[in-house]
């Protein structure tokens, strides 16, 4: 999930992606305390049958989407407040008679990759006209994450931004395959995950079809 770098600046001094070869060799990568935003897979769209417990192509009812992910985040205070939002379509197979559907999301603060750090569910609705087959809505999902908890370690940081010359012996070495090293980069990432809260069924559905 964490993609190996030569070298991290958090000053932001250099620029982002480039080569300084001045003092040493490294990549300078930018790092901030906000969390990634993303849906995770098999969770950004879902499948509503009618009867329900039919999986057949025929029974499907309606079918939703969730697109257009933004994300906006203050790291500016001791807690970190991040925000995604998103747009839901969605295409019904009878267009006959007014309608409303409310479906579920969820929100996920993840840290490290694996540890649940908060979940919130709420919902998502939409108002489908007579004879229309398709409509949309929009929906938000906030986390915050404590600053503290975002920031490395001040000797995880000197190893990473540390300039290594040519002939030095670990030149080299990239400091995120040190196991500690790459931990600690772990435990201080975020995710702010949102997706539909799928039943195991139809979670399945999307996994297998």
């Amino acid at each position: 999930m964490f993609a190996s770098v030569m070298a991290v600046t958090l000053s932001g001094c250099a620029q982002d992606g480039a080569l300084d070869v001045s003092t040493g060799v490294g990549v300078s990568i930018t790092r901030t305390g906000c969390p990634a935003v993303a849906v995770p897979d098999h969770t950004g769209d879902i499948t509503i049958f009618s009867p329900a417990g039919s999986t057949d192509a025929s029974a499907i009812d309606v079918v939703a989407n969730i697109t257009n992910v933004r994300s906006t985040c203050n790291n500016e205070s001791a807690r970190i407040y991040s925000e995604a939002s998103f747009d839901v379509y969605a295409v019904r197979s009878r267009p006959e008679g007014a309608r409303t559907v409310t479906i579920p999301y969820f929100s996920t603060v993840v840290q490290g990759g694996t540890a649940v750090v908060a979940k919130r569910v709420k919902n998502v609705t939409l108002q489908f006209a007579d004879g229309a087959y398709r409509a949309s809505a929009s929906g938000k999902a906030g986390a915050y994450v404590d600053a503290a908890s975002a920031r490395l370690p001040d000797d995880v940081v000197e190893r990473i931004t540390r300039r290594r010359k040519p002939g030095d012996p670990d030149a080299a070495l990239d400091p995120l395959a040190d196991p500690a090293v790459r931990a600690a980069v772990a435990r201080a990432s975020f995710e702010l995950l949102v997706g539909f809260q799928l039943t195991s069924e139809q979670l399945q559905y999307n996994a297998t079809r």
